[in-house]
């Protein structure tokens, strides 16, 4: 989110040293060069540069040889001094000459930034989706050992989905005035990041638990497990901006950012047929399954036996700094950090399939949340208005619900509900940059 602006076009004045002499003509005591016709010049925009702040004094002197003040272009011979006749040329004011300066000296207030940003998420909640249980144990059969009440062991666990990357747009618009103050817009997204895990089928029954009475397995021994998670992240800002020098900028503003995290889980593949041995024969073991003498009902479209997905809105207010860590020629090293703190309403949506019918539940609450920004990048200067730009970013936030999160406040018994959120997750997004920039 870094800005850098370039430009090439630069100019450099004869500055007058400590005693007021330049090697031209002496300056007055306030500053202004003596008038050819009078001996005197009145330049109220000069005399005021010694109030300003030297960057701004510099960029007023570059932009001294665009100006129409008939002193500085009138020729050597032309010009008098202050008797009337024509100075000598050795006297005449220094002469201009270039040098590179940014775009903030060379007059550029608008910056637009177009990229595309590739980021992959770490981390999340540790919540065990998938359980290996002996297949020679029973499905059904209290008091004794069997699926609902033997913990097995866990083969699969929420924190081990790999999303990989997910890409999405960056644009960002920035204007600048002359006295470095700055207003900045900025928005990204990565839409539908997403992984998928199947455990099994390898011979034992394959058991996914909630609080209160749900408990799942495979409905045949053909089946695997599937969980499927998925992820989306938007973000908006405003900040307003003041330039410190010329390589470092302070901002703070507003920030919206949204988090959708969603889990299913599946079997696969589909069921052929209705798996009513579930009620005919509970007793049976895995590989008895198929051998419940019960007449072949045709299957259902059958849900999924577990959903969620929850949405977190955070609202608030962050500060930052970005600047210029290293410049050679036309490239640059650009470093940006930010830190906000949030109001995050965040909801959870649950739907539980009991016996193949689902069973929602939802819970709504507000939680502080923190998020923190940083990035680096390489920035390359094609033109004077023209750079391009790549990079690292990464984007941590606490304090945010995750779907996996909100099995433990699923309470599931003759129906289902959602106990409340839970928001004590946090979640990096990291990766790639890449794109232009415009300066105008």
């Amino acid at each position: 989110m870094g800005v850098a602006v370039a430009g090439d076009d630069r100019v450099t004045a004869a500055v007058p040293d400590s005693s007021g002499s330049s090697g031209g003509e002496p300056l007055r005591g306030d500053g202004a060069w003596p008038n050819p016709g009078d001996g005197r010049m009145t330049t109220p925009i000069l005399a005021s540069l010694r109030r300003r702040h030297w960057l701004v004094a510099a960029g007023f002197l570059a932009a001294l040889p665009a100006t129409p003040l008939p002193a500085l272009e009138a020729s050597a011979g032309e010009r008098q001094d202050a008797s009337g006749a024509p100075a000598d040329r050795a006297e005449s004011p220094p002469s201009f000459s270039p040098r590179p300066v940014d775009n903030k000296e060379s007059g550029a207030r608008w910056t637009f930034s177009a990229e595309a940003i590739g980021l992959a998420r770490f981390g999340g909640v540790s919540r065990t989706l998938v359980a290996r249980v002996p297949g020679s144990i029973p499905y059904y059969d209290p008091p004794h050992l069997d699926t609902s009440n033997d913990p097995g062991v866990a083969a699969f666990n929420s924190n081990q989905f790999r999303q990989g990357f997910s890409a999405g747009p960056k644009l960002s618009l920035i204007y600048r005035d002359d006295s470095g103050y700055g207003v900045e817009l900025s928005y990204f997204n990565i839409f539908n990041q997403s992984a998928t895990k199947a455990v099994g089928p390898d011979g034992d029954w394959l058991v996914m638990k909630a609080p209160g009475a749900f408990w799942q397995t495979q409905d045949f021994p053909d089946q695997a497990m599937a969980w499927t998670a998925t992820t989306s992240l938007y973000s908006a800002e405003a900040n307003g901006r003041l330039a410190l020098s010329g390589r470092a900028t302070v901002l703070a503003g507003l920030r919206w950012l949204q988090l959708n995290d969603g889990l299913q889980g599946t079997l696969t593949p589909a069921d052929d047929a209705a798996p009513t041995w579930k009620k005919k024969c509970p007793q049976s073991d895995l590989s008895d399954v198929l051998n419940c003498p019960t007449p072949v009902e045709p299957a259902g479209n059958y849900p999924p036996f577990w959903t969620t997905n929850v949405t977190n809105a955070l609202y608030g207010v962050q500060v930052g700094v970005e600047g210029t860590l290293l410049e050679l020629g036309r490239w640059s090293l650009d470093g940006l950090l930010k830190v906000g703190l949030y109001d995050d309403n965040a909801r959870q949506e649950t739907g539980v399939s009991l016996e193949k019918v689902v069973h929602p539940a939802a819970a709504t609450t507000n939680h502080a949340a923190f998020a923190s920004e940083a990035s680096v990048q390489v920035k390359y200067r094609i033109s004077d208005s023209l750079t391009l730009k790549a990079g690292y970013e990464a984007l941590w936030l606490d304090g945010v619900a995750l779907a996996p999160g909100q099995i433990q406040e699923t309470l599931t018994l003759a129906n289902v509900r959602a106990l409340g959120v839970n928001c004590g997750s946090n979640v990096l997004f990291q990766g790639a940059t890449f794109g232009l920039e415009v300066s105008f």
